[in-house]
């Protein structure tokens, strides 16, 4: 029941493939066996290799006082609406503890007039 499931996707074929493929990071770099022909014509360079994405996020100091106010200004949106609903509940109660106190002493009063 706690064990995690990987999601799969079963394909017309009746072949089922998982979502997520595992990525084998080799070595690409060519091994030349032969020195290439040396030729007289003029090639353009290669083009430079372009780095990876990486997967950590980075915060500028800027981004983090973005990050950290938005938290603050939500944790103060949060507690105000939980304390808002606390009053309302509260004086919820108040007023009808006040009407219970208010019928009992009217049905008392009237009970005594007999």
């Amino acid at each position: 029941m706690f064990q995690p499931r990987i999601p799969v996707n079963p394909l017309p074929t009746g072949i089922v493939t998982p979502l997520v493929q595992p990525t084998v990071i080799a070595d690409i770099t060519p091994h030349h066996t032969v020195d290439a022909a040396v030729c007289n014509h003029h090639h353009a360079p290669a083009p430079a290799p372009v780095p990876a994405p990486s997967s950590a996020l980075r915060l500028t100091p800027v981004g983090l006082a973005v990050v950290v106010a938005g938290g603050v200004g939500a944790v103060l949106v949060v507690g105000t609406v939980l304390v808002s609903m606390l009053l309302a509940v509260a004086v919820s109660a108040a007023s009808v503890a006040v009407c219970a106190v208010v019928l009992r002493s009217l049905l008392n009063g009237q009970q005594r007039r007999r």
